[in-house]
């Protein structure tokens, strides 16, 4: 869904299950021209997406959100001076839902926290 927005780095899987991604956004795609012209901010409904999406990746399964809760944006993500974001993911599944809490920061910066449900 966000063709050419991101890329996916490198990922690898710990031990204990969890996910740890490093993505690079693209500064030059045209959703930052209209959010905010002048002084780019990555919209939080686009890091949600890179959540689901990097989610799927990492199961096999296509994905429809659920529920999110505890979403705490917490620092402004601008793809010019931190376009390198590390996402945290910590995925659990039963027969027919996906649990997701997630970290993504940049540098020791944390820009934002979530806990997210979805249906397979």
């Amino acid at each position: 869904m966000l063709t050419d927005f991101y890329t996916l780095e490198n990922y690898q899987k710990n031990d204990d299950g969890n996910f740890l991604a490093n993505i690079k956004l693209n500064e030059n795609h045209k959703i930052f021209k209209g959010h905010f012209p002048g002084n780019p901010v990555t919209p939080g409904v686009c890091m949600m997406q890179i959540i689901k999406e990097l989610t799927e990746e990492f199961t096999g399964k296509k994905l429809f959100l659920k529920s999110a809760s505890n979403v705490k944006f917490m620092a402004i993500i601008n793809p010019y001076e931190t376009p390198n974001l590390q996402l945290q993911l910590t995925v659990s599944e039963t027969d027919e839902e996906v649990k997701v809490k997630n970290t993504t920061s940049f540098g020791e910066t944390i820009a934002l926290k979530l806990s997210a449900t979805y249906k397979k």
